[in-house]
């Protein structure tokens, strides 16, 4: 198995049989989700906001307005925090103390470094697009030089991360097992409903096929 270092930072201490340094499970993890939380740092306040990402190899994308706070913030080259979550279920044990969720995360640490020219920003960007909607990034207008300039991206290498994960049913005391209180796993899964068509859309553009593929995966 291809594994990453365990660092101070991503070493699982709770709990550690629910840790794995495997990239495959990290890449895969992420693979299944397009939204993370970033917890970055402002004249010594933690601040933590949501947004969309891409992954390519070792490396996730991260873009937005240059005007962002958080993206500002990125230029001093401080460390940052990506976390990624996946709700699988919900554990419902006996007892209060042993109800849980199943779920799939990872945590990432890293330096986030500004892509500069207008080729590596559109080809980042369109790596976003890929990772969270494949096949739009071909059909639609591209990004203007004066969007690009109002936009920055930020890469982020994957080299100390881990992920952890919880799956499978509840764990009751022994002594509550003969309880007759229902026990079990009620499963949650993240779907799409029917596409909605914008009010000024013109007559005759049919659905793209992707998104069809996109509700059915």
């Amino acid at each position: 198995m291809n594994k990453l270092n365990v660092t101070a930072r991503t070493k699982v201490n709770r709990l550690p049989d629910r840790a794995s340094y495997d990239i495959n499970v990290i890449y895969n993890i992420l693979d299944s989700a397009f939204v993370c939380h970033i917890a970055f740092k402002i004249r010594d306040q933690i601040n933590i906001i949501p947004t969309i990402y891409g992954r390519k190899d070792d490396t996730i994308f991260i873009h937005g307005s240059r005007k962002s706070r958080m993206l500002e913030s990125f230029e001093s080259g401080e460390d940052v925090c990506i976390s990624v979550t996946l709700v699988d279920g919900i554990v419902l044990a006996r007892s209060a103390f042993h109800h849980s969720i199943n779920y799939r995360s990872v945590i990432i640490f890293g330096k986030p470094e500004k892509i500069k020219t207008q080729g590596a920003k559109e080809k980042a960007i369109q790596i976003i697009f890929n990772h969270f909607l494949p096949g739009r990034w071909d059909e639609i207008r591209k990004p203007d030089k004066k969007e690009l300039n109002a936009t920055s991206v930020f890469s982020f290498k994957i080299t100390e991360a881990s992920a952890k994960i919880r799956e499978g049913g509840p764990k009751d005391e022994k002594e509550d097992e003969e309880l007759k209180i229902w026990a079990g796993v009620l499963p949650i899964k993240t779907i799409s409903y029917e596409p909605v068509r914008a009010e000024d859309l013109n007559k005759g553009i049919r659905l793209p096929q992707y998104l069809n593929k996109f509700r059915q995966d």
